[in-house]
């Protein structure tokens, strides 16, 4: 190591900054989180740095540097542009004994500002020693993604009980062991889901389980042995650890979103990679399912037009025993689970069983298709509100409501309506509406084969038969469609990605014999599994 990670207590400490501008600025920021008191001297303070640092505490000095400044400081950044005044700053602080660090000059630091994630009491330092800030920097961003903020809480919920642990579980062993269920369990969970107070009663009820198993265990031991032999008591069998440990697991449903991995959130990210079984839609990209944790079992359930690999009913019970034998269970959805997803369905059905469960949000197709074929759903001047409809109802029904969609100044966006295109425009025509209202169909939005066809009520239908644009697709229909040409971004920004075919699971048509074969395979998996439930 070049450099040894060292964490500074700075709460009620005189860190001195000289310079009063934009560098001095990010400093005086990340060491006012930390508790310094900042003592800021140069001859023209921003007013920035005035707002950021009102407090008392602080102490802003516009005079010209001088070594006497540094009395009692605990460290020293020197952010000046004055290349000769950084050098004597790092001279008088290397005599005075104090370490000194001289913004974005590696051989003058004593020590370094790392890329910082802070999750209070939990914090994390990146450094590259100053040979690369923006890639350490990056990785931080990645880091961010996979640590919630709720674990602040839990670390400082687990010193709250730090002392009541040790005092009801005697061993080092047993300590370890406990705080490791609770970490990875049900409180953990119940913490990033915002339910603090759950989360401390069940960390109180594990606490009581645990030191009563250990206690009954001391107890039997000390009968069985002599009484001049030490008695060691721990907990580290599966059948010790408590009921509430064991018994249920959890189900996440996941928006998984329209297919670019990088539109997941965070919450998604981190449900899935602690995911002990994966549930998943056939609109659920390889590059999505790829983020989900490494040796997790993934079970392909999706279903497709007259085509369901595992039927809803079955895919209801698949969550719930999956939780009953104690797994946590993701379900992964294309797009948004509670818009035309039948997350509602899902969660019926396990709030019926006692199942715990979470929902997690996606961007949905609409949202995503709209955004990258430059389509804005709402607009000033051609729309003020947006509908989402379904091209088919439940059982396969076909959606005919066509007079609800004559207002010329609402977006209608059709979910599953493609290959039902001429009914529908005939409908929407038959009922009222203008043959000449824009039409677009966009095909595997968000992904790098996505395909964009614009038209009319009256020309879409011949339009699309010439062009054959591939499900999944969403249909947009209303004046905001004039705006595409103009508007439009993302494909020309893909127009050499000629390759998604062994990329994407709805890529072109060279794959579709790999993806017949994988798709049987993955439904014998699913299918399997149902017979199982019966036995």
């Amino acid at each position: 190591m070049n450099t040894f990670p060292l964490f500074f207590k700075l709460e009620d400490q005189k860190v001195l900054i000289v310079g009063g501008g934009e560098v001095a600025l990010r400093k005086a920021d990340l060491l006012s989180r930390a508790g310094a008191r900042i003592t800021i001297l140069a001859p023209a303070i921003s007013h920035e740095i005035r707002e950021l640092l009102s407090d008392d505490k602080h102490e802003l000095i516009e005079k010209n540097y001088h070594k006497s400044y540094m009395s009692g400081a605990r460290i020293i950044i020197a952010g000046t542009d004055d290349e000769g005044l950084n050098h004597q700053i790092h001279a008088d602080a290397t005599d005075l004994n104090i370490p000194v660090n001289v913004v974005d000059t590696p051989p003058l630091c004593d020590f370094i500002f790392p890329a910082i994630v802070d999750r209070n009491p939990i914090v994390i330092g990146i450094s590259s020693n100053g040979k690369a800030p923006v890639l350490a920097r990056l990785l931080r961003a990645r880091l961010e993604t996979l640590i919630p903020q709720g674990y602040g809480k839990l670390a400082k919920l687990a010193g709250d009980f730090r002392a009541e642990v040790k005092a009801k579980i005697p061993t080092l062993t047993g300590r370890r062991q406990f705080w490791e269920r609770a970490f990875e369990g049900q409180v953990s969970q119940l913490m990033f889901a915002g339910n603090e107070n759950e989360a401390i009663a069940q960390l109180q009820a594990d606490l009581d389980s645990t030191a009563a198993i250990s206690k009954k265990k001391a107890i039997d031991t000390e009968i069985e042995q002599p009484t001049n032999v030490p008695v060691i008591s721990d907990v580290s069998t599966d059948s010790q650890i408590p009921d509430s440990q064991t018994n249920v697991g959890e189900v996440y449903i996941v928006g998984a979103g329209p297919g670019d991995p990088e539109l997941l959130t965070f919450k998604a990210l981190r449900l899935m990679q602690q995911a002990d079984i994966v549930y998943y839609d056939a609109l659920v990209s390889p590059q999505v399912l790829d983020l989900c944790r490494r040796d997790a079992d993934k079970v392909f359930v999706g279903k497709k037009r007259s085509n369901h690999t595992v039927a809803q009913l079955g895919i209801n019970e698949l969550l719930v025993n999956s939780a009953k034998k104690g797994r946590r269970v993701v379900r992964l959805k294309g797009g948004d689970p509670f818009i035309f997803g039948r997350g509602g369905e899902e969660i019926e059905s396990l709030r019926s069983h006692g199942i715990p469960y979470q929902v997690v949000p996606g961007i949905t197709a609409a949202n995503a298709a709209a955004s990258y074929a430059g389509i804005p759903l709402t607009h000033r001047d051609h729309s003020q509100s947006v509908r989402f409809v379904t091209g088919f109802l439940k059982a396969g029904a076909p959606n005919s409501n066509f007079k609800n969609f004559l207002d010329t100044d609402e977006t209608v966006v059709f979910y599953m309506g493609l290959h039902s295109l001429s009914r529908l425009t005939e409908g929407l025509i038959e009922a009222g509406r203008n043959t000449e209202t824009p039409i677009a169909i966009v095909s595997n939005a968000s992904m790098p084969n996505q395909q964009v066809l614009t038209g009319t009520l009256a020309t879409i239908v011949e339009q699309q038969e010439k062009a054959q644009l591939p499900t999944p697709a969403l249909l947009i229909m209303g004046d905001v469609v004039s705006l595409h040409d103009d508007l439009s971004w993302y494909n020309q920004y893909n127009q050499n990605s000629e390759d998604t075919a062994d990329n994407w699971l709805r890529g072109g048509i060279s794959s579709l014999n790999k993806d017949k074969k994988s798709s049987a395979s993955q439904q014998a998996h699913a299918l399997s599994m149902i017979a199982n439930l019966a036995e």
